[in-house]
C-alpha cells in the first residue's frame, strides 16, 4: 500500500501546467512496456483501446471487471511508472456503483483515474466524482481523479456557448474532488487557453493530427496531454496493411520496419 501511495503522489506531482505530463495513452502489457521504455513517466490506459482488444466497441459497452484485469496487466507491465485508467463513465448505473469500480480499480494498484459525463446532467457526473473520492478516501490512496466533459467531443448544445457549459461542468467536477479536469475535442490555443485560465485544476487535453504540438501546449499552461486512442488506431492501420497486401499480392513489404523479435521477448525476459 505504501508503494501504491507513493506513485500516486508522484502522479500528482506530474501534473504541472507549463511541463506537461504526456501520455501516449496503451491498452496492454507490452504496450506499457514499449511506452515506458522510450521515456514515460507514467502510463494510462484508453478505454476505446481496451474495449477494442477485449472484443467491444467503445462506450460503457465492456465488461467492467475484464476492463479491471486488462488494467491490472498494465499495471504489473508498467512496474514502478503510475498507471492512471480510463474507466469512461464508471461502469455503473449509480454513483454508489462508480465507487465500488475505483475501489476495485484500487485493488489493481492503478492510481489514477478518467471519469467522463457523456450526456449526463452535470450535477449527477459530480455526484459520481464525489463517490470516487470517496472510496479513494476509504482506501487510503491518494487517487488523481480526472474529471471529463464530453461538451466539446459531442458537440453538445449551440458552439458559441460549449465553452461556458464546460467551464461550468469542470469546476463543478473540481468541487465535487476532481485533481484535474479533461477537455477532449478542442485544439484552439484559444479555448485551450481559455480553459486553463478559468478552471482551477490541471488541464488536459486530447492531442493527435491537426493539434498543436507538446510545446505548444505547454506555453498554452496544459499540464496534461493524451493521445487516447491515437496509438490503437495507428498499431490497427500497420496490422490492415499486411494483412491486405499479403492476402491480395502474396507479398509481405509492409512488415518491413516492424520490431525484431528479440528486442519484443526482450520486454518480458530478464536476467
Amino acid at each position: 500500500m505504501t508503494e501504491q501511495r507513493d506513485k500516486a503522489r508522484r502522479l500528482r506531482e506530474l501534473h504541472r501546467p507549463g511541463q506537461p505530463l504526456v501520455l501516449a495513452n496503451v491498452w496492454d502489457a507490452v504496450g506499457a512496456r514499449l511506452v515506458a521504455a522510450a521515456g514515460a513517466r507514467a502510463v494510462a490506459t484508453a478505454s476505446a483501446s481496451v474495449s477494442w482488444t477485449l472484443g467491444g466497441a467503445d462506450g460503457d459497452a465492456a465488461d467492467r471487471d475484464e476492463v479491471l484485469a486488462q488494467t491490472a496487466l498494465v499495471v504489473r507491465a508498467a512496474g514502478p511508472l503510475p498507471v492512471t485508467a480510463d474507466l469512461e463513465s464508471g461502469f455503473a448505473d449509480t454513483a454508489a456503483g462508480v465507487g465500488e469500480t475505483v475501489a476495485a480499480l484500487l485493488a489493481t494498484g492503478a492510481v489514477g483515474v478518467n471519469l467522463e459525463d457523456g450526456a449526463r446532467p452535470a450535477g449527477e457526473a459530480a455526484e459520481r466524482i464525489a463517490a470516487t473520492r470517496a472510496a479513494a478516501d476509504a482506501a487510503g490512496v491518494p487517487l488523481f481523479v480526472n474529471g471529463r466533459t464530453d461538451v466539446f467531443l459531442r458537440r453538445i448544445g449551440e458552439p458559441g456557448g460549449r465553452l461556458d457549459e464546460a467551464v461550468a461542468r469542470l469546476r463543478a467536477y473540481v468541487e465535487a474532488g476532481a485533481d484535474g479536469v479533461f477537455v477532449p475535442g478542442v485544439a484552439d490555443p484559444a479555448v485551450i487557453a481559455a480553459l486553463v485560465e478559468a478552471v482551477p485544476a490541471p488541464l488536459n487535453v486530447l492531442a493527435g493530427p491537426g493539434a498543436p504540438s507538446v510545446p505548444e501546449l505547454a506555453a498554452l499552461g496544459v499540464a496534461r496531454v493524451s493521445l487516447g486512442p491515437g496509438l490503437a488506431a495507428a498499431a490497427c492501420a500497420a496490422v490492415r496493411r499486411a494483412a491486405e497486401e499479403v492476402y491480395a499480392e502474396g507479398t509481405y513489404t509492409a512488415l518491413d520496419g516492424g520490431l525484431d523479435y528479440r528486442e519484443l521477448q526482450g520486454l518480458f525476459v530478464t536476467g
